[in-house]
């Protein structure tokens, strides 16, 4: 879904983004509210928007996990799951990758995931204040960063003029994710905002459906330049693809991100043993390889 605040949105944009769509899912970003088969450790399949209520299952030793998580997650958390299967052949975890607000509304309608990993720590307690999920495994896992990022091949100088680069008059469209469902688009919201810079550029901003969507229409040229996570900056398929400038965190409240099992869980122990490899130094050693900080931090 792409957005222009102020005007209708063109036909050739919204076809283009459907077309940009498909020739990313090679590099596991799903088009939206669209289902794909469980078929490897790290699907990116996504559910419906407003699937049907199911009642809470009783937990069983099923040795399968599926995942609900931020679309900031998907290469760090791949990469976690095949250590995590190095050490639990037996648990099969299957992960979907979208905006946590989004997961968030599937969720409330009873979604059938045991686990969600969200970019946002508010999400994961409110379905603890719903009672759909269980309050004592909610668990806080990493601190995300935002990054101007443009095309490798692009001539503007965003290592030198940081976030002054997005008012270059050149630019005609700026990838942002949509704030109202996700939380990296809340966190470059605030960042334009603080730094004075959204005003100037407000009419040119494309909202993205996450922030995986945000990095494609970059990289494939429906945008010329956009707010990214670090974590996929620093991703294998962008790393040599692109250059950026990492906004310091003064500049937008943190983005505390946190996990919770869901009370419909199918295995509870499997679904725990996922949660404590994601906070042990194993666990932790991958998420800071993508750039992420531990939660202490935030503490700081």
């Amino acid at each position: 879904m792409i957005q222009f605040p102020g005007r209708y949105q063109p036909r050739w944009l919204s076809l283009f983004a459907a077309v940009l769509t498909l020739s990313w899912v090679g590099c596991g970003q799903p088009a939206p509210s669209k289902p794909a088969a469980n078929s490897s450790p790290a699907t990116t399949a996504a559910v419906e928007t407003n699937p049907a209520p199911a009642k809470p299952a009783e937990t069983t030793q099923s040795n399968q996990v599926a995942i609900a998580a931020a679309a900031d997650l998907k290469f760090a958390l791949d990469e976690l799951l095949v250590e995590f299967g190095k050490e639990h052949p037996e648990i099969k975890a299957t992960a979907t990758y979208g905006s946590s607000g989004n997961f968030f509304a599937q969720l409330s309608n009873k979604a059938p995931f045991d686990l969600y990993l969200s970019a946002d720590i508010d999400y994961p307690k409110k379905l603890i204040e719903q009672d759909l999920a269980i309050r004592e495994s909610e668990f806080r896992y990493a601190v995300g960063h935002i990054v101007v990022w443009v095309p490798k091949d692009s001539p503007l100088k965003v290592e030198q003029e940081g976030m002054q680069t997005l008012i270059d008059p050149s630019i005609k469209r700026i990838a942002i994710a949509n704030p109202q469902h996700a939380p990296y688009g809340r966190a470059a919201l605030a960042a334009l905002k603080s730094q004075k810079i959204h005003e100037q550029i407000e009419d040119k901003l494309v909202l993205a459906e996450n922030i995986a969507q945000t990095a494609q229409f970059i990289e494939t040229g429906a945008a010329d330049i956009g707010i990214i996570s670090l974590s996929l900056a620093m991703a294998p398929t962008l790393k040599e693809k692109g250059r950026y400038w990492q906004i310091p965190v003064t500049a937008h409240p943190p983005i505390e991100q946190a996990g919770v099992i869901l009370s419909w869980v199918k295995d509870r122990a499997a679904a725990d043993a996922i949660r404590e490899y994601m906070t042990s130094k194993a666990g932790r050693e991958v998420l800071l390889k993508y750039g992420f900080d531990e939660p202490m931090k935030l503490e700081n």
